[in-house]
């Protein structure tokens, strides 16, 4: 494995694929606010290489941030996980202390501190549809089900993987109202849009150029009043779809910025420099 991308970093984050990534100039920005140096880097981690990268981490790293698709294969080398980490079964932040392996995600609280900024969306009472069921849609709803959501249906290519994380939201927050249904079932997608105050778009479609959409837009018809947000951070097809059809939505910058934000602080115990972070994350 070639570990040169993180030469002279105490940092980063690993993926596949990860060449995508803003996390870099983000999280440097932030150290370099208290003078600590451009020591955070990006590399990609093949499916086999994922018990040597532990090893060279372990020995090498103070921390790291986790994406698609290694949110929940990290957890069997994990020491100790928070309590949504352990909740969601997804991780996206280790901070190694002595070569242990502390866990937590971060994913749950940007996507709600986003949906603040964007739509002045509080996560209590909330009605959500997530279009997908992987790691941070996981970590997300039992974020948003811990702090008092009133609603969380799951649409997912695989069924069964969006029964596992409704059922299991149910079984722990009886009053929970949950559904769930294939991204192809046009009429459930509807009729959830239809009870919903915001989608979430957790898929990684839309990371390539050519990328269509995850389900059909035709259940956003008439959606007047809904939100989407989308965890890409740039202009998607669906992102394209609702700015035509007036409707309000957002990519993922800002979730990357404050999920960004609170990593930092579990790694460093200081205070995120938010603004010059969200500076780094736009280039500027």
């Amino acid at each position: 494995m070639n570990f040169e991308p993180l030469k002279n970093c105490k940092y980063a984050v690993i993926g596949n694929p990860i060449a995508h990534s803003k996390s870099p100039q983000m999280q440097n920005a932030g150290f370099e606010y208290y003078g600590m140096g451009s020591i955070y880097g990006k590399i990609l981690v093949e499916n086999e290489e994922l018990a040597d990268f532990v090893e060279y981490a372990r020995k090498n790293l103070s921390g790291f941030n986790i994406t698609v698709p290694y949110k929940q294969d990290i957890i069997p080398f994990v020491d100790e996980m928070s309590e949504v980490a352990e909740l969601s079964g997804s991780v996206n932040t280790i901070r190694i202390e002595n070569g242990r392996f502390i866990a937590t995600s971060t994913d749950g609280v940007g996507l709600a501190a986003a949906l603040q900024v964007h739509f002045h969306k509080e996560v209590k009472g909330l009605k959500v549809i997530f279009a997908g069921a992987g790691g941070a849609a996981q970590a997300a709803a039992w974020y948003f089900a811990c702090n008092g959501a009133e609603s969380i249906f799951v649409a997912n290519r695989s069924l069964a993987k969006a029964e596992h994380l409704a059922d299991s939201l149910k079984k722990a927050f009886p009053e929970l109202k949950t559904g769930v249904c294939e991204l192809a079932d046009t009429e459930k997608m509807t009729d959830f849009v239809r009870r919903s105050d915001v989608l979430i778009q957790a898929t990684s479609v839309g990371l390539k150029d050519d990328d269509g959409t995850a389900f059909d837009l035709k259940c956003l018809e008439g959606a007047e009043n809904l939100c989407v947000y989308d965890l890409i951070y740039k202009e998607t097809q669906l992102l394209k779809y609702c700015h035509s059809g007036g409707i309000e939505c957002a990519n993922g910058s800002d979730m990357l910025l404050y999920q960004g934000a609170a990593s930092f602080e579990f790694w460093t115990n200081k205070k995120a420099p938010v603004e010059a972070m969200r500076k780094g994350l736009e280039g500027k």
